[in-house]
């Protein structure tokens, strides 16, 4: 599809990339710039639909910041899983993904993806997976849209260092809560 907005044509075309996690995708949208900026659109619904198969509805945005070395995961929800699609709208993060689907054929597996302001990239996981990332630039925004609401009581956490998932992170000695130092290993969950 093609649209003109006076004087910028824009085509509704993003890269997107398969992961050996099933249904995880990279997408890398296009970016329109000129002498005042850029322009980007990060999420095009038909695109979504008619390109990629994924159909989704997102019912939140979340936007976090976190700080340099500091390490958010690996959750997810147990009962309510989200579909996540996450983008960087400044700094940089080293994301990861478990999949903890038991059904799956790729259970036990995990994908890393950089996410930065500069890259664009942007990661879609569907329900079911669990999520975490540590921020190597000064500090990191991050957007989040879900397919799901937020429910406390349901959060899970696998442990971000489980030896049998073997997860290669940038740091030895990351920061974290004492939530995600408490996480379960994917034997137990």
């Amino acid at each position: 599809m093609e649209i003109t907005l006076g004087y910028l044509r824009i085509v509704r075309s993003m890269n997107i990339s398969t992961t050996n996690l099933d249904g995880v995708l990279i997408v890398e949208p296009e970016i329109y710039e000129d002498n005042r900026g850029f322009l980007l659109e990060t999420f095009v619904l038909e695109a979504y639909e008619e390109k990629f198969g994924v159909d989704v509805k997102f019912v939140q945005d979340n936007l976090s910041r976190t700080l340099k070395n500091h390490l958010r995961g690996m959750h997810f929800q147990k009962n309510f899983p989200q579909g996540k699609l996450i983008y960087s709208a400044h700094g940089s993060v080293y994301d990861v993904v478990v999949d903890i689907r038991k059904e799956s054929s790729s259970f036990g597996k995990w994908i890393d993806v950089t996410l930065s302001s500069e890259n664009r990239k942007q990661i879609w996981m569907p329900p079911g997976l669990a999520h975490g990332f540590i921020v190597t630039s000064e500090y990191a925004d991050l957007v989040y849209k879900f397919t799901d609401y937020y429910h406390q009581e349901d959060q899970g956490c696998l442990l971000w260092n489980d030896p049998e998932v073997g997860i290669d992170w940038p740091a030895e000695n990351p920061i974290l809560s004492e939530r995600d130092k408490e996480g379960l290993l994917l034997k137990d969950l």
